[in-house]
Order: C-alpha cells, then structure tokens, then sequence
C-alpha cells in the first residue's frame, strides 16, 4: 500500500473513498433506529426553510434534496454525511499539497485527519452541522492556501464559496475566515492578495450563498443565540470563578482535540517531530497567526461574553489544521525519510478498522453489557404493530419530541410527522375517523408515561377535540439486540375529529 501511495499519491483518495464506503454499509447492517442528529435530519427534510432552529441550515437543505431523491431512509442519511467527509478529506488532500513540497507529507497530513477523535469517530458517530463546518473548513483552507500561492480567479471564487457555506454551516465558523484575514497583514506579498480586484469575486459569491439565511437570521437572531449562549454560558458563581472555569475549559478542549494527533504523529516519528517543533517557513508562521488570533476571540468571549464551557468540538474549523501543521513543521526541518509513510500509514489503516468495529460493537453488544444505545431503541417494531397491523392508517403523526419523530418520520415515510418542538411546520392535514391522527410519546422508554403537556395543547388547537376523552395506550418492546428482558416503553393514542 505504502509503495502505490508513493508512485500515485491520488491512491490516498481512492483508499478513503473505500473507507467511508464500508462505513455506509456498516450502518446499513445495523438497526434503521436513528441516532440525535440523524433523527432531526430525517424530521427537518420534511419541508424547505431559510433556517429551522439555532443551527445554520446548510446541512439541513442539501439533506433535503437528498431525501427528496432516495427518500427518507439510513442510506440517504448515511450517503450524505460519507459523501461529505469524503469530501473534506479531499479538499484536505488538495490544501496539503499547495503547501507541501514532499509528496508522502501531503498523504501523511491528509490521513492524519483520522487521528482526530472528533472528526474521525463522532462525525462517523452522529454528527451533522459539525461535518458541514468540516467539509466548509477544509474547502476553505484549499481556496485561501491556493490564493494565496497562485491566485486565480477560480481560487478567489472557491475561497468565497467556502466562507459562504461554513457562514450557513456553524456560526462559529466565522472565526476561521476572521483570523485568516488578521493574519495575513503582516506579511506584505499576502497582504497584496486582499487588494486584487478578484477579492470582490469572493465576496460576491459568499454573499450570494449566505443571503437567504441571513434574511431569516434577522428576525430570529433571539432564536439562533440563545440556545448557542446557555450551552457557553452558566448562572451563578463569582466572575472570576467564571472566567477561570472559561480559560480551563478552552484548554482542556485544545489539548483534548489535539492531544490524540501529537502521540500518534511522536509515535510514527519519533524524536523528529519534537526536533522540527523549532523550525518554520512562511505556512508555519501563518497557521500560528491564526491560532493565536482565534484563541484570541475565544478568551475575549470569556472576558466580555461570559463564556464558561468552551467544547472541543466547537474548535473543530481552526484545529483541523493540525496534522498539516505538523507536516509543514517537518517539511521546514528538512524533510522525511523515505520509510515516514510506512512508517505512519498502519496508524490510519488501524484506525479505518477500529472506528466502524467499535460503532457497530456497541450497538450489537448492548444487550450484553446492559447499557443500550439510541439505535437499540425498537421504533421499528413500534411503527410495524401500531401502524403496520392497523386496518386505519394515520393522516398524521404528532410526536413529543424531535428525536421520536426523526424516528417515526424515517419508518414511516408516506405519513407526516409533527412535533411541538418545530411549531413552524404545520402542514394542512386532512383528518377524518377513516384518517385520525396518531399523537406518540415516550418517557425515557419508562412505563406509565404521561402525556407531556405540549402535546395537549397541539391536540386541543385541532377544531377542539377532547384531550381527555382519548384512550390512551401503551406499547413495550423488547430491544433491538436486548437480552430479551428488557424492554422500550412508548405510549400512543388515536385521536379523532370531535362529533358535531
């Protein structure tokens, strides 16, 4: 492998391409019970908006035309998260090898990607918005690197389109693009790069794509930030214990995203990795800029913003870069041997075996070991017993929470599914006693669960039918892969138009 890597370095893509391959159909091979985010996007593909909820909506729409083309199932799910990071990594590949002279470097950087917990397992795991703000980042890095080798008129567009999708992908993207720019000023042929006509074609093209978001962004702004700054934020406690906990948070979050890649980059290379840490060239001196100036806007957010818990995952834009700073470093010190890729390369092909291994393990094990996961959850044998073997079909499904009714939406693809969390999506439903609606709710899969009270106001708006008057029923399944004890409570309810 090692040998064909270095006569066709392009091989690093076709060896990616079957990785993320397997790992569509390992999710295949598993249950079609969703995980978080994969049940939001299968509920959210429903219907066509400029926004949704706090999270940019990038995801959201290409997921859409997705389910509107293969329908609402795990493989749409699954290609569409694959595809993605396929392309990320690619962009990856084509940034590393702008700014790579070595060939085996770029291959190395660009693998090095899955030494990174984050984006490596849970991307794979369940994560959305973050793989757009991946595949954003990277692209952008490709565009910015490539402008500001060669510019083209191409790079300068691809540079905008890029910044244009990491805007509409995660908020906190905007960052990356904003400590680019700062830290290109001091150098004096970079900076002439922003005062070339075709920068407006950059702007032009971000602007293009992230226009119709920012339209809704203006009447929602309470709605995408106050969720985004009760998860930085907490009430209570001192400002210094509160700036304290924020500092220490960023740190722990540096060194968990990135700590992972040091070891497995000082495992493959030894003493020359701490070696080359003192060498640079003008990529080095670049990239450092801009960790220096992001870390810069994350402290101040501290300071000023009150924020206390800085996640990992939230550096994912800037600290992607990491392997291909390593690389840079070990280029600007004089280079690898001609082992390095043999060398690395069993990291990156142990890790492509362990990843999609320890994925389908948990779920298949559970039973085992007792602690069951999302995609043991029966919502399969709900929907075949309750709706499946029901003479009367639902004109509707209004389920409690978003992430039963990604469930319910995904088995049940020709019903629509409401919930209360979404009140914007209320399509016209023709109910009727041949056609009721079915209300669906759960309390942790506990027996006896009582109807939340959102669900009762959505039923009581609908021509005034009777809460109370509804027969309520409740249904326990065994899990998926369970130790055939155990079982997943939901509760349901058939409600009918009132009589006049």
């Amino acid at each position: 492998m090692a040998g064909l890597l270095k006569k066709v370095p392009e091989t690093v893509l076709v060896l990616l391409a079957g990785y993320f391959l397997l790992n569509i159909v390992v999710r295949l091979a598993m249950p079609t019970s969703l995980e978080l985010d994969e049940a939001q996007q299968a509920l959210l593909s429903q219907w066509l908006a400029a926004g949704y909820d706090p999270q940019p909506p990038f995801y959201n729409w290409v997921q859409y035309y997705v389910v509107a083309l293969l329908g609402p199932s795990v493989f749409a799910l699954s290609l569409l998260k694959n595809a993605l990071l396929f392309l990320s990594y690619a962009a990856y590949f084509l940034a590393a090898r702008t700014v790579l002279k070595n060939r085996d470097l770029a291959i190395i950087a660009t693998l090095g990607l899955l030494t990174i917990p984050q984006i490596a397992f849970e991307a794979q795991r369940d994560l959305s918005h973050t793989v757009a703000v991946i595949f954003a980042a990277t692209l952008f890095l490709y565009g910015f690197f490539r402008t500001l080798a060669a510019p083209t008129a191409f790079s300068y567009l691809l540079t905008g389109a890029a910044i244009g999708i990491g805007m509409i992908s995660k908020y906190n993207f905007a960052l990356l693009p904003a400590a680019a720019l700062i830290a290109i000023l001091p150098d004096r042929e970079m900076r002439s790069r922003l005062l070339d006509w075709r920068i407006l074609l950059t702007a032009a093209v971000a602007l293009v794509i992230v226009a119709p978001h920012a339209l809704w962004l203006v009447d929602h702004l309470d709605l995408a930030s106050k969720r985004t700054m009760e998860k930085l934020t907490e009430e209570g406690g001192s400002r210094l214990a509160q700036i304290t906990t924020g500092v220490m948070s960023l740190l722990v979050a540096v060194i968990g995203f990135g700590a992972l890649t040091v070891v497995l980059f000082a495992v493959a290379f030894g003493k020359q990795l701490f070696a080359s840490l003192k060498a640079g060239n003008r990529w080095t001196v670049l990239i450092e800029r801009i960790f220096l100036v992001f870390v810069a806007a994350l402290v101040l957010l501290i300071l000023f913003a009150g924020a206390s818990h800085i996640k990992d995952r939230w550096l994912t834009p800037l600290l992607l870069i990491l392997p291909l700073y390593l690389c840079l470093k070990i280029e600007a010190a004089g280079g690898i041997k001609e082992t390095a890729l043999r060398r690395f390369l069993p990291i990156p092909l142990a890790i492509m075996v362990l990843i999609p291994t320890v994925l389908a393990g948990r779920v298949v094990s559970a039973g085992w070991v007792g602690d069951y996961e999302k995609l043991n959850v029966p919502y399969q044998a709900f929907a075949d017993e309750v709706v499946g073997k029901n003479p009367v079909q639902p004109a509707a499904i209004i389920a409690a929470d978003q992430h039963l009714a990604g469930n319910l939406r995904s088995q049940l693809p020709g019903i629509p599914v409401l919930t209360p969390i979404y009140p914007d999506f209320r399509p016209s439903v023709e109910w009727s006693d041949k056609a009721p609606l079915l209300l669906v709710w759960r309390n942790f899969g506990k027996a006896n669960a009582p109807m939340p009270p959102a669900l009762a106001k959505e039923i009581a708006r609908r021509d005034g039918a009777a809460v109370g008057a509804l027969e309520v029923k409740e249904i326990a399944l065994p899990y998926i892969y369970g130790s055939g004890q155990d079982t997943y409570s939901f509760a349901y309810a058939w409600v009918y138009p009132p009589q006049k």
